[in-house]
């Protein structure tokens, strides 16, 4: 029986059990439920470590040497090939879609205004944003919810060994990917970078099962990836390709994962993040050149393409380096405002959407509503301006995206408000960003749209439907910039377009607390490598302003959703708890060779998912630990009826009954439980030997070693379960178990309330910037 905290250890919940519901409603409050999508799960850990055992031994030493040491890295290989390539198709496919879907919308409304029906425009307009965004919200609600969102808090949470329900199914693949073109190209204030990594990332763990047995779709070499270790490599890779097919920036990928998202790396991974995004690359690039004959619609007038932020040189001088510090000092307080207001608006929604799906559909559909009326009302207020002279483009822009937006104005005039507002976020951020532009907008526009850009898009995320924060954040940013770079006139020989360009990076710097990989993707996007030191610079200086106020935007919604996150550092209570002192119990274990009406009766009353197996007189002369043995590794046993009639019976060949196979992970499928299997009387007092399928090599400590010593063993080799050993041998050879939801804040405060309530609660709850500043320096 595994030792375990009442409600610390995960476990496969069934809830038409009242059994396991007695056992949840008693757990502490850092229990293993967090919200998933609109609606609140169980959730488990994943299992990372390798296990040995006499089964396992005997099957890698049966598959040969070099052969299948080839199998395994080549399929590896492939495996990252068809994860890039399918990522550059759905990537391709999600831009041409909404360049058109929304592009056709704009067209539309555009021609009803050139004939003067404004009322009938404004209808096609809302109703069709309105029909996209029910669209999106409905089957998200109904078949998906875990595809609500952007979906990297969490790819990042999974990456960190916490498997939420349903996030990497096929059906969220579905939903993510007609969720997010009906979102963006209804007008919402939304991104679809971040839907496009979890989509990605959906794909890769998908490959990743090794197949499906039900419907015949597997094979000899897929059994290598049936583990969590490999899978979890897979949608690293999945993950730094849906970034590269969102922005068309492949090394920006690479470190975006490295940087943001991933709680281990090494170089060989580093090499096949490479290889995948490097395949996007090519993938896209072959579909542009393909769309450059005109056979893609409106594709390309604003998607995938570079921004043009200058001509063949960027020029700043020293006296430019005082408005970017500006800039970067006023992005780091409206990125952290940002993080702040969208926390609030968070939990205001959260209590809407538990009253049902009308309430969040409700939601949806007032969300979309206001957004059609900022989009087309607000660009009335700008006065018209007459076309400049000497321009390449069209003036006014109509039936096609451009910087002159008609609108209601006279022949050889634009709203420029219209350009901001009446476009896909794509196309703006290209006005916004386009060098030589510096008289095109007039200062009150964008301070009109800076404003309502900022508010759209923290009340647009949170709605029952998937939705970025990337795309929004850049805007906004793009926006500010502008303005700044206009307040400054003469003070500043800086393009207006580069002005946007570090806006960008100063907001997201302020949000999301990234700071390589934003300079590498920016970079990316605009193509141009002279704007590297301006961009460090910004980002550094809006990083270190936001981090004095709160945390970012991803780990905001990681705490709310609930996930039991692991940090990369220690917090400093835990340097004054012991791993004795966290450890609860009840302490169950099982026998080498146990009854199985025992092993029928624990897994039935417990839901731990690890089991200490400990050799006791007469196997051994005093109790010694021998392992540990996992849930599943038992329902397996459990299933094939490895039993033996009585304990001192002739062992049976389990090696002949069983194979390393039926113990690997299977996919995104409802598990067996022990409810599912059924025994006989006469099975019930039977027994079985558990010495062959039990870990023999599990991670012990101490329990006087500290909590954040242990933190720090546990995060960095990824484990599931921790053993803790008595200190002195007179004791039972195994004192409890730690999972991760030992190392929680919540669990440490409802033991000690003392302690973490004094000093250390200001570290918790990051209220001392210092101290946040050295801490991502370690």
């Amino acid at each position: 029986m595994a030792i375990r905290n009442a409600a610390g250890e995960e476990e496969p919940l069934l809830i038409e059990h009242r059994r396991f519901e007695l056992l949840r409603a008693t757990s502490k409050s850092s229990s293993q439920l967090a919200l998933v999508g609109s609606s609140v799960s169980a959730i488990e850990s994943l299992d990372y470590e390798i296990v040995e055992n006499e089964l396992l031994s005997q099957d890698w030493r049966a598959r040969g040497g070099r052969a299948n040491v080839f199998e395994y890295v080549l399929l590896k290989w492939t495996l990252c090939f068809l994860v890039g390539m399918l990522s550059g198709c759905v990537g391709f496919f999600n831009n041409i879609a909404i360049e058109n879907i929304a592009g056709i919308k704009f067209v539309v409304t555009s021609n009803m205004m050139l004939a003067n029906k404004y009322m009938w425009a404004f209808g096609v307009f809302a109703s069709s944003n309105l029909v996209l965004t029910m669209f999106a919200a409905v089957i998200t609600a109904y078949i998906a919810p875990a595809a609500a969102g952007s979906g990297i808090p969490e790819v990042k949470a999974y990456l960190n060994g916490i498997d939420a329900p349903e996030i990497f199914s096929f059906r969220t693949l579905l939903v993510k990917i007609v969720g997010i073109i009906n979102a963006v190209s209804a007008s919402l204030h939304v991104g679809k970078a971040g839907p496009m990594m979890h989509t990605t990332a959906c794909i890769a763990s998908l490959l990743g099962q090794g197949g499906s047995r039900k419907y015949g779709l597997t094979c000899r070499w897929l059994r290598y990836f049936k583990n969590d270790r490999d899978r979890r490599d897979l949608v690293t890779c999945g993950a730094a390709a849906g970034i590269a097919a969102a922005f068309r920036a492949p090394i920006g990928g690479v470190i975006f994962v490295l940087e943001s998202l991933a709680s281990w790396w090494r170089s060989a991974l580093l090499w096949r993040a490479f290889f995948t995004t490097a395949v996007v690359a090519v993938v896209l690039r072959a579909f542009i050149d393909f769309c450059k004959s005109g056979k893609c619609g409106l594709f390309g007038k604003g998607g995938l393409i570079m921004f043009d932020v200058t001509a063949a040189n960027v020029a700043y001088h020293v006296a430019d380096i005082p408005p970017v510090i500006v800039l970067g000092v006023i992005g780091g307080i409206l990125g952290s405002f940002y993080n702040f207001l969208l926390r609030k608006v968070l939990r205001i929604y959260n209590h809407i959407n538990e009253k049902g799906p009308a309430y969040k559909l409700f939601l949806a559909a007032s969300v979309s509503i206001f957004t059609s009326c900022c989009l087309f009302g607000l660009p009335w207020l700008a006065s018209c301006i007459p076309c400049p002279g000497g321009i390449s483009e069209a003036c006014p822009s109509i039936g096609r995206s451009g910087n002159f937006k008609k609108f209601q104005c006279a022949p050889d005039h634009y709203n420029d408000l219209a350009s901001l507002f009446f476009n896909t976020n794509d196309d703006t951020i290209k006005n916004l960003y386009s060098a030589g532009t510096d008289r095109v907008f007039n200062k009150y526009s964008i301070l009109l749209f800076f404003v309502t850009s900022y508010f759209l898009g923290i009340l647009s995320y949170g709605i029952v439907a998937p939705a970025g924060l990337f795309i929004p954040v850049i805007l906004t940013g793009a926006t500010y910039g502008r303005l700044i770079g206009m307040l400054m006139g003469s003070k500043s020989s800086l393009d207006h377009g580069l002005f946007a360009v570090l806006g960008s990076a100063s907001l997201l710097g302020g949000s999301m607390r990234m700071t390589v990989s934003i300079c590498v993707i920016l970079l990316e996007l605009t193509n141009n490598l002279l704007l590297l030191p301006l961009v460090m610079l910004v980002v550094l200086i809006s990083k270190t302003v936001a981090d004095c106020f709160n945390t970012s935007i991803y780990d905001t919604l990681i705490k709310l959703k609930g996930f039991p996150f692991l940090q990369g550092h220690a917090e400093p209570y835990m340097r004054q708890l012991t791993v004795g002192d966290v450890v609860t119990g009840p302490l169950h274990v099982f026998n080498g060779l146990e009854k199985v009406g025992n092993v029928v009766h624990i897994l039935k009353t417990t839901g731990h998912n690890g089991f200490p197996v400990i050799d006791e007189p007469p196997f051994s002369e005093i109790p010694v630990l021998y392992g540990l043995i996992r849930r599943s590794h038992l329902l397996v046993l459990l299933k094939k009826k490895c039993f033996l009639p009585s304990p001192l019976s002739v062992q049976v060949n389990e090696f002949e009954q069983l194979s390393a196979d039926d113990f690997a992970k299977r996919g995104s499928v409802r598990h067996e439980t022990i409810y599912d299997i059924v025994f006989t009387a006469e099975e019930m007092e039977m027994f079985i030997d558990l010495h062959p399928f039990t870990n023999t090599s599990p991670y012990t400590v101490v329990e006087s070693m500290s909590l954040a010593k242990a933190h720090i063993l546990f995060r960095e080799v990824g484990l599931r379960h921790l053993l803790v050993i008595p200190k002195l041998p007179c004791r039972s050879p195994v004192v409890g178990i730690l999972t991760r939801h030992d190392f929680m804040f919540e669990h440490a405060n409802q033991l000690y309330p003392s302690l973490i309530g004094g000093k250390a609660k200001l570290f918790q709850f990051r209220k001392s910037s210092v101290i946040k500043m050295f801490r991502s320096l370690q």
